[in-house]
């Protein structure tokens, strides 16, 4: 997933994107108003991270243009002004949610995690299954089945499955599954990624059929059916 960052303060900037690349995500950095609005309607980002006040064109039109071309986004506001009547501004404009400078990168981590979960849920609404192979995961009756018959699965090890099969046919690596499945934004040097990969394999996988989940060595994990 890819989060465009908006923000003519260099600094803030490079170390929004490490910390962003860091828990996972892919980053694209824009510097002023009419460079993020170009960027963001030629490519496919999950979020926007936007500073309100910018060169060419401020955050708040930039944002506003955004939603009058039906662009449904989330977007981040990030800024200095964090007077009640400016936050206002933003959210009016089409923000989804507003951060004050200076800010703590785990917050803006959090936000654009749970702003990115509400844009998933009308599109649960609409297409509430995932499929791989035999697999099938409805996410509705949060339930997963292979080949009809239902898997019992752990509340951690349906996200880690739902995470997979929503990336599936990609590799994921370690520091996405940590971020996504485990909220952590650094790695613990521990084995709890390992240890439930191999359950999710035991209940997954069936004897004598081709494996769906596969660890890439020195890169992390895919899962996808065979052809």
């Amino acid at each position: 997933m890819k989060v465009l960052v908006v923000e003519d303060d260099a600094p803030t900037a490079a170390f929004l994107a490490r910390g962003l690349s860091e828990a996972g995500y892919g980053v694209d950095i824009a510097a002023d108003g009419i460079a993020g609005l170009d960027m963001v309607t030629a490519g496919d980002y999950a979020a926007m991270i936007v500073d309100r006040m910018l060169p060419r064109m401020d955050g708040l039109l930039l944002v506003e243009t955004l939603r009058r071309m039906g662009r449904r986004l989330p977007v981040l506001f990030l800024s200095a002004l964090g007077e009640v009547d400016e936050r206002v501004k933003g959210l009016q404009a089409g923000g989804d949610d507003y951060v004050c400078k200076p800010f703590a990168i785990a917050e803006v981590l959090a936000r654009i995690e749970v702003l990115m979960r509400r844009g998933e849920a009308p599109a649960a609404a609409a297409n509430p299954l995932l499929t791989v192979g035999p697999l099938e995961m409805n996410l509705l009756a949060h339930s997963v089945k292979r080949d009809g018959v239902l898997i019992a699965l752990q509340p951690r090890e349906y996200r880690l499955l739902e995470y997979l099969m929503r990336h599936q046919g990609q590799v994921v690596t370690r520091a996405m599954l940590l971020q996504a499945v485990w909220d952590y934004h650094f790695d613990p040097q521990t084995n709890v990624i390992d240890v439930h990969v191999s359950r999710l394999r035991q209940k997954i996988e069936k004897e004598g059929e081709p494996a769906l989940l596969q660890t890439v060595r020195g890169a992390g994990y895919i899962l996808k059916a065979e052809l």
